[in-house]
């Protein structure tokens, strides 16, 4: 049986994380949970699940949480700190890298150096740090599997070839919310015409990130890091289905895919149960009822954000960091009504432009990068306003 800790577990890859345990309850044990603020509904998981240890990132919830808990009450960690010490508890095999934004770095490197198996949902780890990740990973002997759907179809269909014989790295793409909509009634949209993504239903500031197609752009930076490929690479396609989660193309012309039905379980599953696979009760993928698949190239003009991404790639060093740091920063804003949608690009371009790039850095260097181009956006909204 596979110990499992699931840090963002409140989340929906958490969520979905704890739906394949309760699928295979005889394969999974869930022995830490990690969550942010919903005390409710992580009350109701630490309850159901019963774990060792868990841990909260407010420190303010803890005494409300355990009174929901009741006596059966684990041990509860807060905190950066907490969470990291979470993510390298004694007796688990597996962490579920759940968290989104820079908040996850820390417990995953924690993670690793206690030779865990990473189960990796949060692409802000390699994009900030990606050489520092897959270095300690691969000193420590520790597998990082990808649970994006994309990466996890990429991961799939490289299993058994060649890293050499790879052409390209073909990531795809639903084209988000924003994909016919055109760029001159940016100006014009809700809010909730820009949070409504017509495959997914994730969490606000991914769905954010897809309407700026930024997280494909995080996602190239991604795939550089796991597959060991520069950027130049991988290619990123529109099909908006999202039945074909990504391809490999191979220098002989053979291209190979990764389909399935849009449910990120299955990526989910795979990575907890590698190198085997194990039955689910999902549908299986009709392709007849399908009938047909569509690909286009993205819209650059549209969404500059993914140009960030390949050039964040190429100059490397603390430039990803940043890049990351300001686009975090710039949704956040966004999300609170601060910061128009229309200004996420120019802004994080601004920041990205100021910033004297670190080649190789550290840990401190990476996280000092990060603190500035946060305060960078602060500095830019400020300016903004008294204009």
């Amino acid at each position: 049986m596979k110990k499992v800790v699931v840090l963002g577990s409140t989340g929906s890859i958490g969520v979905n994380t704890l739906n394949v345990v309760r699928e295979h309850p005889s394969e999974f044990e869930v022995v830490g949970l990690a969550a942010g603020r919903q005390i409710e509904p992580f009350a109701a998981q630490i309850r159901e699940f019963k774990p060792k240890l868990v841990a909260i990132q407010d420190a303010s919830l803890t005494d409300a949480l355990r009174k929901l808990i009741g006596p059966s009450c684990p041990e509860i960690l807060t905190g950066e700190e907490g969470v990291s010490k979470l993510a390298a508890m004694d007796g688990a095999d597996m962490v579920v890298v759940a968290i989104t934004g820079a908040a996850a770095l820390k417990p995953t490197l924690a993670a690793i150096a206690k030779k865990r198996m990473i189960g990796l949902a949060n692409k802000e780890n390699l994009v900030m740090a990606g050489e520092l990740v897959m270095s300690s990973a691969k000193a420590n002997g520790v597998e990082v599997l990808p649970i994006d759907s994309e990466h996890s179809a990429i991961f799939q269909c490289m299993k058994g070839q060649k890293r050499s014989e790879v052409r390209k790295l073909l990531l795809t793409t639903s084209g988000g919310p924003l994909r016919i909509i055109p760029l001159e009634k940016f100006g014009q949209l809700t809010k909730a015409e820009i949070m409504n993504h017509p495959r997914w239903k994730m969490g606000p500031k991914i769905t954010v990130d897809s309407a700026t197609m930024m997280n494909k752009a995080l996602e190239v930076i991604e795939a550089r890091w796991l597959f060991d490929l520069p950027a130049d690479q991988v290619e990123v396609i529109v099909h908006p289905e999202a039945i074909v989660h990504s391809m490999v193309d191979f220098i002989d012309g053979s291209v190979l895919a990764q389909l399935g039905i849009t449910d990120m379980r299955l990526p989910i599953q795979y990575a907890m149960t590698y190198p085997d696979r194990l039955g689910c009760s999902l549908p299986p993928l009709d392709l007849v009822a399908l009938k047909q698949l569509n690909f286009e190239a993205p819209q650059r003009e549209k969404f500059p954000c993914l140009g960030f991404g390949y050039e964040a790639a190429r100059v490397g060093g603390t430039l990803p960091a940043v890049l990351n740091a300001a686009n975090e920063t710039c949704v956040e804003n966004f999300l609170a009504d601060r910061l128009p949608f229309t200004q996420i690009a120019p802004t994080i371009r601004r920041v990205m432009d100021a910033h004297a790039c670190v080649e190789h850095p550290g840990l401190d260097q990476i996280l000092r990068a990060d603190a500035w181009a946060r305060e960078q956006v602060r500095q830019q909204m400020l300016l903004g306003v008294s204009k």
